[in-house]
């Protein structure tokens, strides 16, 4: 089969492969379409610490069951030990034994993957494959992320960054009746931070109406994590959506104190999954999507990494 392979830090290329052999727990999927995500950037780049090559990254994976044509999903979580006191506390987000996908196993920038067959999911019939990739871990973790930073309905939220994840986010942050005030520095994320019905949008540096109620920061970059400690109100919370920083300067304990609180957020359970794909059908969430043949993906990753994708890039076979 065909499939973009990691063989050392710095790029993925197209190589013939043969097709992932599925265990006694695992299921075989012919894909149709895989996000492009910054974990992915991160991994082919290097910034986070190589598990496996050569690898086939991608972890938000639409395709079709071999055998049953079933459509499923595939996201980053593959798999987790089921017995550890993470597992059994719902918090397999935490498992020390965790696999994921596209990372510790070879992912969807392929024709053919595979997959736990507990850990897939059923997309909803109102969105095509193109428009479900996304989904799968930007909004599904776009949507943890909202949970830990504590915001209630009609709660005043930042959103620090605004590409994949925060523009799905803001989709559920309105349908809870938030206020919401988003940080950039693109002028084309500002413009379509208000077309998605923004209250208010700026810079990172700038100060908002009022102080913020949570705060969700989805660039990974420390300084604006500190900015967002700047702007929240006592007591509130901002989350870093982000796997890695470049790094956390230092800053002035006055910006944490009054209980102000700052939280990583590590994956996502299945639960997370299940109930964001059932609100994303409901509102329905709109997708943003740039489309790249398999062959592209180095491109989409380049494109990425620039700022130039406007929403998410999806992979298509």
């Amino acid at each position: 089969m065909r499939a973009m392979v990691l063989e050392a830090p710095g790029s993925v290329n197209l190589a013939e492969v043969e097709e992932p052999v599925p265990g006694d727990d695992d299921i075989a999927i012919d894909v149709s379409a895989c996000g492009v995500c910054r974990t992915d950037l991160q991994i082919v780049s290097g910034d986070l610490t190589s598990r496996r090559r050569p690898l086939i990254p991608g972890h938000q994976v639409v395709g079709r069951e071999v055998g049953s044509g079933r459509r499923v999903g595939v996201a980053w979580l593959h798999n987790a030990c089921g017995v550890c006191e993470y597992c059994r506390s719902d918090r397999e987000n935490l498992c020390v034994k965790a696999d994921f996908t596209g990372w510790t196993v070879d992912g969807g920038y392929a024709e053919r993957m595979v997959a736990k067959r507990d850990f897939v999911f059923a997309i909803p019939d109102s969105f095509d494959d193109t428009a479900a990739a996304p989904l799968l871990c930007a909004g599904i973790i776009g949507y943890r992320s909202l949970r830990l930073s504590g915001i209630q309905p009609g709660g005043r939220l930042g959103l620090f960054g605004f590409g994949s994840s925060a523009h799905l986010a803001i989709q559920v942050a309105r349908l809870w009746g938030c206020e919401v005030c988003v940080f950039t520095r693109s002028e084309g994320e500002r413009r379509r931070a208000e077309e998605l019905g923004a209250a208010w949008v700026g810079g990172y540096d700038d100060p908002p109406p009022a102080p913020l109620d949570a705060a969700v920061t989805f660039a990974p970059v420390g300084s604006v994590v500190v900015a967002a400690l700047a702007k929240i109100a006592p007591g509130a919370t901002v989350a870093v959506n982000a796997i890695h920083l470049d790094e956390m300067p230092r800053f002035d304990y006055d910006l944490l104190w009054k209980e102000r609180v700052l939280r990583s957020v590590a994956n996502f359970t299945r639960r997370d999954a299940r109930e964001f794909l059932d609100i994303a059908a409901e509102i329905p969430i709109s997708a943003r999507v740039q489309t790249f043949p398999l062959a592209r993906a180095q491109e989409a990753l380049d494109r990425l990494d620039a700022g130039a994708i406007d929403g998410s890039a999806v992979l298509t076979l």
